[in-house]
């Protein structure tokens, strides 16, 4: 005999959900079940994760708090759900975001289907050669300060499924549990890091800042992606008063404005030589501001343009000395690359879209550290730092494709030794 359940949700739709949150890997959270773990008895696990809701007996677990911190001192709060329940979430964001697409504006770039970051960063270098002025501004604790009624409003104009708004509004309420097992109840907010938090936050900003910039002022174009975003102007004066309009509207929305990462920035070129007081910015890890570049007939001239930000790079850096890729002695050159060239390819695809020469720093860094291996590695070069650079130049020649940054820079230090 079949059970008729009382929501339409499909073992199709959780299967799917679970292929998505698997590519996406992550933490466990509170119930310290990983995906391997989940994996382990998967039929049983899924099968479970779907009666609870279909039925809609499925409630979710505390979400597990964790503190990272920020590059400008601080800390971030993240939410780290359970397996099961990202799986749970993944179902209802891929149920409503189909719905939600197409209301969305096409200047809001964070996690949406078919857009990304790079795109943001590409727009708003074209609109910078085009406008004088620019706004930046970024929201403080923005998915920790999201008011649920506001939140919720939006919701329920939008999205008809009654599971969907029944789950929503109990993931909303979840409470938080610190690393120590405290237990903190929340009155407001998404967790950033949940699966259906981005979707939200999309939704919230959408009737908060899109809907509000393209009804009343659209001529002042934007880029947004999540809480971080920019807004172009044609005069000083209408960049001040956009400023200002823009902090007034997200107090209105119960938001609040970045005073250090928001201000009037004037987008110095060739051209454009006014004095001003702040002539660059930094979006989604990119600093704007005016750099040399070269026409087409060889001429030298300043461009405004966006390259890999200082934090970014530090960033880079810390994490190839957490590495300690100079005692992986017990490796060799190939099970290395094997290792590191995911990340490096990484960053090297997102950070070198633009200014490809401002990541020579970072890939430098991690020629020195092989380097450092090698020495440490191979006796015959222990005590002579010019055979290491010798090595080094040898095996680039040898094997170009080892590394992805072989094929596109020559090593600086390789060049700055003389070794080739």
């Amino acid at each position: 005999m079949t059970t008729i359940k009382p929501f339409g949700i499909s073992k199709r739709m959780v299967l799917d959900a679970y292929r998505h949150v698997k590519a996406n890997r992550g933490a466990e959270g509170i119930d310290e079940v990983s995906l391997k773990m989940f994996d382990a008895d998967l039929s049983r696990n899924l099968y479970q994760l779907w009666n609870r809701m279909a039925s809609g007996s499925y409630f979710p677990p505390p979400v597990m708090q964790v503190e990272i911190p920020k590059k400008q001192g601080g800390v971030r709060l993240l939410g780290v759900p359970t397996v099961s329940d990202r799986i749970a979430q993944a179902v209802v964001k891929a149920r409503i975001e189909s719905e939600l697409e197409p209301l969305f504006h096409p200047d809001s770039y964070g996690y949406r289907p078919n857009k990304s970051a790079v795109d943001a960063v590409a727009i708003t270098r074209e609109r910078c050669w085009k406008f004088k002025w620019l706004v930046e501004f970024d929201i403080r604790r923005a998915f920790d300060e999201l008011d649920w009624d506001l939140m919720l409003k939006a919701v329920r104009k939008h999205v008809k499924d009654r599971w969907a708004l029944l789950y929503i509004e109990r993931w909303l309420k979840a409470p938080f549990v610190t690393q120590e097992g405290v237990v903190l109840p929340r009155s407001k907010g998404t967790p950033q890091g949940g699966v259906i938090s981005c979707v939200l936050m999309n939704l919230f900003m959408h009737y908060a800042f899109d809907r509000w910039m393209q009804k009343e002022h659209g001529y002042c174009p934007f880029a947004r992606y999540a809480d971080d975003a920019v807004v172009h102007c044609r005069s000083e004066a209408q960049a001040k008063f956009m400023l200002a309009a823009i902090e007034q509207r997200l107090k209105v929305c119960k938001l609040e404005m970045h005073p250090e990462k928001s201000g009037v920035v004037y987008c110095k070129s060739r051209g454009r030589n006014q004095d001003y007081s702040r002539i660059q910015f930094t979006f989604l890890g990119f600093t704007f501001r005016p750099r040399s570049a070269t026409n087409r007939a060889g001429q030298l001239y300043t461009s405004f343009r966006p390259a890999v930000s200082q934090g970014a790079i530090k960033e880079m850096l810390g994490k190839m000395r957490s590495w300690e890729l100079h005692r992986k002695t017990s490796a060799s050159l190939h099970e290395l690359a094997e290792r590191y060239n995911p990340v490096l390819r990484g960053w090297l695809n997102y950070y070198g879209s633009f200014y490809k020469s401002a990541m020579s720093r970072v890939l430098d860094h991690f020629d020195q550290r092989l380097v450092r291996w090698a020495r440490r590695k191979y006796r015959k070069l222990e005590r002579h730092q010019m055979r290491g650079y010798d090595w080094l130049a040898r095996t680039m020649g040898r094997q170009p494709r080892l590394f992805d940054h072989w094929l596109i820079f020559k090593s600086h230090v390789v060049r700055t030794m003389g070794a080739v």
